[in-house]
């Protein structure tokens, strides 16, 4: 019969190890021995096998962000919070930061504070007036296209001139404000008179200034576009969106009443 060989004692000796080490590991984790009954998927211990089983490691560890090469020692910069700024509905469907250098005066009254009165609201008008005739004859002598109305090429030429308090926006916000006193001068006066009476701020001067002139347009049937296009002084401005969309809602409103009358 022959002889079994014998196994090298070095293999032995690993075999040994493998197993003690084995034991170890069983003493160290001994919830990571799977048990020898079949577990029920639905109960308790099961989900919290396996909750132990996730939580094997040194404490701590798994909370750790793993270190990154590109972000290691740069830190990213914090963005600053933005203001938040109080916003009014703008001419020709735009939103601006709206500010009232303004207040209600009466004709011929100087303001007083840091505000100026709505007679050199008026008159920077005046002097948009007096930038187009130059940009015009500049368009003459250059044989270019004559703009008929302040656009921005004439709000530029202002600025370049040292006029940088007139800008369009503010230009376009109070334009209707002007028309009224163009058109109705008395009406004007009588509510710059009434508003700074009650202490109304120039924003509901503002407001009220609308009203006359949808009824100046009522009157033309409903041609605003003439109404400015008739006035010397207002046929270089163009007509507000809020107006023409006051007058489109009148007369709708004038039309619905007829039908139902």
């Amino acid at each position: 019969m022959p002889h079994a060989r014998k196994m090298p004692q070095c293999i032995v000796g690993n075999i040994a190890g493998t197993r003690e080490q084995r034991g170890d590991n069983v003493m160290m984790f001994p919830e990571a021995v799977a048990p020898n009954a079949p577990l029920n998927l639905n109960s308790k211990d099961h989900v919290q096998q396996e909750h132990s089983h996730a939580q094997i490691g040194p404490p701590g560890l798994l909370a750790l962000p793993e270190p990154s090469s590109d972000n290691e020692g740069h830190k990213l910069p914090r963005k600053k919070p933005k203001r938040r700024l109080l916003r009014e509905p703008g001419e020709d469907g735009d939103d601006r930061t709206r500010e009232h250098p303004f207040i209600v005066t009466e004709p011929g009254e100087v303001a007083r504070g840091k505000k100026n009165g709505l007679d050199y609201l008026f008159d920077l008008y005046e002097q948009c007036a007096r930038f187009l005739d130059e940009v015009q004859q500049m368009a003459r002598e250059r044989g270019e296209k004559c703009p008929t109305k302040v656009t921005n090429q004439v709000f530029r030429h202002a600025k370049l001139k040292g006029a940088s308090y007139i800008n369009k926006p503010k230009m376009r916000h109070y334009v209707h404000c002007y028309a009224l006193h163009c058109l109705d001068k008395e009406k004007s006066n009588f509510l710059r008179k009434q508003f700074k009476e009650r202490g109304e701020n120039v924003g509901a001067w503002r407001q009220a200034c609308y009203y006359p002139l949808v009824d100046m347009a009522r009157d033309n049937g409903w041609d605003i576009e003439g109404v400015f296009a008739r006035n010397e002084k207002l046929r270089i401005w163009y007509v507000p969106t809020r107006l023409r969309q006051l007058c489109h809602l009148e007369k709708s409103k004038d039309s619905d009443s007829c039908i139902y009358d």
